[in-house]
């Protein structure tokens, strides 16, 4: 039975490799996310983007609430005011 399941599997093979190549991006794009340091760069940066005037204090604290929420694995504040609307 082995070897019918393995002959007729074969041609499944390219597709088995997209998936698990496409797993693994994921896996590294969520660490790369959810990494302390570039999140507190990404909060560093809200901050000097606020103080140049680059950014109202709206768009400050919408920002910083996003990059939190994802910290904490929360819904994000765009979602949360869609539903508040």
């Amino acid at each position: 039975m082995g070897l019918f399941s393995s002959i007729f599997s074969f041609p499944l093979a390219p597709v088995r490799g997209v998936i698990w190549v496409g797993e693994v991006i994921q896996d590294q794009v969520e660490q790369q996310l959810n990494d302390p340091a570039a999140l507190r760069r990404e909060l560093e940066e809200i901050d000097r983007a606020a103080e140049a005037g680059r950014l109202s204090d709206e768009e400050r604290k919408q920002a910083q609430q996003s990059v939190l929420d994802r910290m904490t694995g929360s819904v994000d504040s765009a979602t949360a005011n869609d539903r508040k609307e």
